[in-house]
């Protein structure tokens, strides 16, 4: 089993006083400290990357650009760290601590209809993770037969939102649906049979956990019953960080372009690259890692778009989606929240 973190997505209200404070008491203090002074500027440019998670599959180009020497090319000397919590990438990035961060995207437009600053600079995975999975010795078929049963997620109002939304599209009462908040414990809630459904898996994770282990599953996706098709994976940034390292930040990108053509020209190179970042702080099942970077490689894949591109037309009704969900009570304004930076 790989190593996951304790509070992988905390309450909501919880992440966003904090984020509130974080960004008010490191302003009052004159930032973060990290600018390069003028007399460097002709050095190379530092940048602090925070990952969403521990480094997997999803962040094997990263690795590629920096061992190929690609952020170098660039001018740029990219330190890539895993957070300490899954509520750090947005906490720092907002408070101008790290440069870039690895989010998701409804969790970006929570922070930005509360106030938190934060700017979307690419999407990497452009398709959602998070799925309704059933044992698949299970009747339920679609996400009407939840009525009268249980399901099992962490409680996060976009969790709510997904089960909601799937229900009623498909003729059903989510009212008539029991939740049961079972942490970070998915795939032991559904394994035991302590619920019948649960949410909050990712399809390239958990899943493949839960078959490794004999539980095959049945994967009902939220995009076909009313759930819109949203970025999972995106790279953020602040406003401050973005008008002060813009050309930076575009260079990094364009490193990490390099990297992800390299992940899909050769992905088992690309994963070696990867398993070589294991230590003590982590391991990573490279079975899984396999199996999972098949997944996510058509899911990050941008057609005639460059890798990286974001639709601002996705965005809108994400937040329409959320807001008519009542996760949100303010729409936030699109074009402060989403910059194109591919090239």
């Amino acid at each position: 089993m790989r190593i996951r973190f304790s509070g992988r997505w905390r309450t909501f209200a919880f992440v966003m006083l904090f984020l509130i404070v974080c960004t008010g008491v490191l302003s009052a203090c004159g930032g973060s400290g990290m600018d390069m002074p003028a007399d460097r500027a002709d050095e190379t440019q530092k940048l602090r990357v925070i990952l969403d998670w521990y480094p997997n599959a999803v962040h094997a180009f990263l690795y590629v650009a920096k061992e190929k020497g690609y952020f170098a090319d660039e001018g740029l000397d990219v330190e890539i760290q895993m957070p300490s919590e899954t509520n750090d990438p947005l906490r720092l990035v907002a408070a101008n601590q790290a440069d870039l961060a690895f989010s998701y995207q409804p969790q970006l437009v929570m922070a930005a209809a509360e106030g938190v600053p934060g700017v979307a600079v690419a999407a990497v995975v452009r398709h959602p993770l998070n799925a309704l999975m059933v044992r698949a010795d299970h009747p339920i078929r679609s996400p009407k037969d939840l009525e009268g049963r249980t399901v099992g997620y962490p409680s996060v109002p976009t969790n709510e939102a997904v089960l909601k939304t799937m229900v009623k599209a498909d003729g059903g009462d989510p009212d008539q649906v029991r939740v049961q908040d079972v942490g970070w414990e998915i795939m032991q809630a559904l394994s035991t049979q302590r619920v019948d459904a649960v949410l909050g898996g990712y399809i390239n994770h958990e899943k493949l956990l839960l078959e490794k282990h004999g539980v095959p599953v049945r994967v009902i996706a939220p995009v076909q019953y009313g759930v819109p098709d949203y970025y999972e994976l995106i790279v953020v940034t602040s406003p401050d960080t973005l008008a002060e390292k813009r050309e930076a930040i575009t260079a990094f990108w364009r490193a990490a372009q390099r990297g992800y053509t390299d992940v899909v020209a050769a992905p088992e190179e690309a994963l070696e690259v990867l398993f070589r970042q294991q230590s003590d702080v982590f391991t990573l099942e490279e079975d899984i890692e396999r199996q999972s970077l098949e997944v996510l490689l058509p899911l990050m894949d941008a057609g005639d778009q460059p890798f990286g591109y974001q639709d601002v037309s996705v965005w809108e009704q994400v937040i329409q989606w959320l807001h008519q969900e009542g996760v949100i009570e303010r729409k936030p304004d699109v074009e402060e929240l989403v910059v194109n930076l591919v090239e």
